[in-house]
């Protein structure tokens, strides 16, 4: 006997089908949300007017906006970023939000201060590891260890890790400290906090290391993380480049300023990379934000993405105060 519904070989009909008209249908797309074409000689203001109103363009807008109005009511924006945008040529980008105070704080991995220091101390930065690697030479560059080691072990038990190297930069007179974050975070009293997992990084191989003097100053530089992540109501947290070390940092300041009782229910959280991992969309977009706020990520190059983010949130800024004026 023949099923009801034909046989599995048969053609469905399209007779009976239900239609809609175009004009009544709902769509996620306008013209008026598609970009416009560019003319020479725009400002990079009409740049950013041009984008699409659509997907990562209208994300990369909210960003800017929420940054901008992070500042305007006073609330923090705060950078934890790993080593690799460093090494790409955005330190300069980074101090300059310093120096403006659109940036109320930097955070680490200890990567961070060897590629900063290392810029600083000399203008050149990053070994060809796998060549390095073969005959045990990677990481043994013996002045940047000494250097960096005895300024953490100057570390002060009130200011941590990051303000030891940055102390430590300033009194160099390294040629290149203009280029430094971790100088800058001394020079400007910002907090430049570095998070360091004992063993991953190559000052840790040479004798000068102190490991506790190193695990002492890094918790410290955590303690004083968590006081900034106390203050991010109505701010903006961005990771950028950091797959583990820093979305795990994050996570755990938030809890520890919950317990403590700071309300933390009104925050934005970016996390900035050229590839999708998953400690970054878990533990710094999504479970955060749970209780309120947004998670917002921008997928791309860093030395593409963040020079453009920093410009777009300057020329709102500049906006801003023209409105303010």
């Amino acid at each position: 006997m023949m099923s009801k519904h034909g046989s599995p070989l048969d053609p469905i009909s399209l007779d009976g089908v239900r239609t809609s008209r175009l004009e009544k249908r709902h769509s996620k797309v306008s013209l008026q949300a598609a970009g416009r074409p560019w003319t020479a000689g725009g400002t990079f203001r009409e740049f950013l007017a041009r984008l699409p109103h659509i997907l990562a363009a209208e994300s990369f807008r909210q960003v800017v906006e929420r940054v901008v109005q992070a500042k305007r009511r006073g609330a923090r924006v705060l950078l934890g970023m790993g080593a690799h945008p460093i090494k790409v040529g955005l330190g300069p980008v980074i101090v300059d939000l310093m120096e403006r105070r659109l940036l109320d704080g930097v955070a680490l991995n200890g990567a961070g201060i060897i590629h900063d220091a290392e810029l600083a101390l000399a203008g050149h930065t990053s070994e060809d590891v796998a060549a390095a690697l073969v005959d045990g030479s990677f990481g043994m560059t013996a002045d940047t260890a000494d250097f960096l080691n005895a300024a953490i072990k100057g570390a002060r038990a009130v200011d941590g890790l990051g303000a030891a190297v940055g102390r430590a930069l300033l009194a160099s007179g390294a040629p290149h400290l203009a280029q430094s974050i971790v100088a800058a975070g001394a020079r400007l009293n910002l907090p430049v906090t570095v998070h360091v997992a004992l063993g991953t990084d190559t000052i840790h191989l040479h004798p000068s290391v102190d490991p506790a003097a190193t695990g002492a100053a890094s918790h410290l530089d955590f303690r004083i993380f968590a006081r900034a992540v106390s203050g991010l109501q109505g701010g903006v947290y961005l990771n950028v480049g950091s797959a583990v070390l820093l979305p795990e940092v994050f996570l755990k300041a938030v809890t520890l300023v919950r317990n403590l009782g700071y309300q933390l229910d009104d925050l934005t959280t970016v996390n900035m990379d050229f590839h999708r991992h998953y400690r970054p969309r878990v533990n710094v977009l999504q479970r955060p934000t749970r209780v309120g706020g947004r998670g917002i990520e921008l997928i791309g190059h860093h030395e593409i993405m963040i020079p453009l983010l920093a410009a777009a949130i300057v020329e709102r800024m500049a906006g801003e105060n023209m409105a303010g004026g």
